[in-house]
């Protein structure tokens, strides 16, 4: 039988491991704002232009050359998921992570922002508002060159300011 000692030992264990799990999730979920900010600027409005272009362009149809970049974020996020779903290492979360972030940026991005899913028409938040708005006036530019505002969740204080109701 477990001892007093013992039982302690190992809900101090699955404590100190749930809550590093749940670090490296959160870690991951904010690292991948950098990522896409990142990708957005100097992949997305650089070489890989060609598949982003239609994303500046109005919608013909329900989906874009530019949904290729969801795939392509969505491949590290499974890797890390089935490498660490043997152990529930540190990989799982991480990967879980990237999903929770893809998620988040597909219902923010493409249903409120984009509106692709008709749904959360009126920004009630200001920070919703000034989301959405900074977004479109990232889209106001439709060349590869001379846009703004790469981020997708985090927008910066200039552009909360500025798009305050």
């Amino acid at each position: 039988m477990f001892n007093p000692t013992t039982i302690f030992a190992l809900r101090c264990y699955l404590l100190m491991n749930g809550l590093l799990n749940s670090m490296v999730l959160i870690g991951f979920f904010a690292l991948m704002e950098g990522v896409a900010w990142f990708t957005h600027k100097y992949i997305m409005h650089g070489f890989l232009w060609v598949w982003h272009r239609d994303h500046h362009e109005p919608r013909k149809g329900t989906f874009e050359l530019n949904d290729i970049f969801g795939l392509m974020f969505a491949i590290p996020s499974v890797w890390l998921i089935v490498e660490g779903s043997a152990d529930f290492d540190w990989r799982f979360f991480a990967g879980f992570g990237i999903a929770l972030y893809g998620l988040a940026y597909f219902l923010v991005h493409d249903v409120f922002v984009h509106q692709r899913i008709k749904a959360l028409k009126k920004a009630k938040l200001a920070y919703f508002h000034a989301m959405r708005q900074t977004h479109h006036l990232h889209h106001a530019v439709h060349t590869k060159q001379g846009a703004q505002a790469f981020g997708f969740l985090w927008v910066l204080p200039k552009f909360r300011r500025q798009f305050k109701k």
